[in-house]
């Protein structure tokens, strides 16, 4: 048996095509199953048929039922028919059931109907036929005509035969079909994963790629401003400016950076902001040398300084202090964006893209592993703090959750 047989796709049919790769692909665990399942019927009849002569035989009849290597080459030759029908079976289905119906049927009779003849053939390889076409080794005897053979017992015989194996082979087509719903239940099953796991990754590419357009629109009128009073303030902005979106855009293709890379973005980022307000910012971020080997999800902290700098800059009138703060616990990374409140601040602080954004990637990337907070702390500050495992062997890390990690 090779799967060659299995291509009745139409060509040029794709549903078709698609439906030959997949059973040529499922055909060996199927047929695995289909051998499996015919031992265990040819052991239990050969069981079967000794256990019942070893009773005749104090009852003083013997040779009722065929030896057992003619029962065994039964099986043998009944093997490649048995896995032709059930295949069969399973390539044609069910629906439309007025049309397929008829040809299962005939698979199924087919089979059993035939499971005497091979017994025969099996006592004639065997070197002990004697003349029957029942399926009992006991009723041997030449039928002189058509007559005397339908009025025999070799056609109940027959009958109770094939019977018996179209149950048999109700079992079997039962069985492979079941194991054939488990491997589209599986397949689509890992279909569903691959899936999930491609809309992740499309929706952290977008919240990683969320930078304020009109953060880089303010900062391009900020520049051009400079232009005509300040021009080389003005080129050393435009320059830095380029670094920030080329950094940007190599963040934004990798879903975990280090941190000092992070850092350093945050800050070529903040630098950026203190030229644009000029004497109304201040900021404090540690430096990447002094950072822990770590890896943190990129351009996480840039919408927590990106959001600092807009609502802490709104209602101030005089400078505003600004700085991030990285410290490790345990086996928890703590990443802190803190600045100051307005007087007028009254408690209302809604959230905006930015946290969200924040919080929707924590939790696609970590779970419940990542813990995500803002809101006012101590000395009129805001703060948004982030808690996160500490990756210390790279992003693979990422999917594992470390035995005595804090949450």
């Amino acid at each position: 048996m090779t799967p060659a047989f299995l291509g009745v796709a139409r060509a040029g049919d794709a549903e078709g095509a698609l439906r030959a790769a997949r059973a040529r692909r499922n055909f060996w665990p199927q047929l695995a199953v289909l051998s499996g399942f015919w031992i265990y019927v040819a052991l239990s009849n050969l069981m079967y048929a000794n256990t019942m002569g070893e009773s005749l035989k104090s009852l003083n009849v013997t040779d009722f039922f065929a030896p057992w290597d003619a029962r065994l080459m039964q099986h043998l030759i009944l093997y490649p028919l048995f896995i032709l029908c059930a295949w069969t079976s399973l390539r044609i289905g069910w629906r439309p059931l007025w049309r397929t119906l008829p040809i299962q049927l005939s698979c199924a009779l087919g089979f059993a109907v035939l499971a005497a003849p091979a017994l025969v053939m099996g006592e004639m390889v065997m070197g002990e036929w004697h003349g029957t076409l029942g399926i009992t080794h006991g009723m041997a005897h030449t039928y002189e005509s058509w007559q005397e053979f339908f009025a025999g017992p070799a056609v109940p015989t027959w009958i109770a035969s094939a019977t018996s194996f179209l149950v048999t082979y109700g079992f079997g087509l039962a069985l492979i079909s079941s194991f054939g719903f488990y491997q589209r239940l599986r397949d689509s099953q890992l279909r569903s994963a691959a899936l999930e796991r491609a809309l992740a990754a499309a929706h952290l590419a977008a919240l990683r790629m969320q930078l304020s357009p009109h953060t880089l629109f303010n900062l391009l009128h900020t520049i051009r401003g400079q232009i005509a009073w300040d021009p080389p303030a003005a080129q050393a902005m435009v320059v830095q400016l380029g670094d920030l979106l080329r950094r940007l855009l190599t963040a934004g293709e990798r879903e975990f950076t280090r941190l000092g890379e992070e850092l350093q973005f945050v800050t070529l980022y903040l630098q950026l902001q203190q030229q644009r307000f000029a004497d109304r910012l201040s900021i404090a971020v540690p430096a990447r040398e002094s950072a822990p080997h770590a890896w943190v999800p990129s351009l996480i902290l840039q919408p927590l300084v990106e959001n600092a700098v807009v609502h802490g800059l709104a209602g101030h009138d005089g400078t505003v202090s600004m700085r991030v703060e990285v410290s490790v616990v345990g086996e928890t990374l703590v990443l802190r964006v803190l600045n100051d409140l307005p007087d007028s601040w009254h408690g209302v602080h809604a959230p905006g893209i930015g946290l969200t954004n924040v919080r929707e990637r924590l939790a696609v990337q970590f779970g419940e592993r990542a813990v995500f907070h803002s809101g006012p702390g101590a000395d009129r500050q805001w703060v948004a703090e982030i808690r996160m495992p500490l990756l210390r062997d790279g992003p693979d890390a990422a999917g594992r959750a470390p035995p005595d990690a804090d949450q």
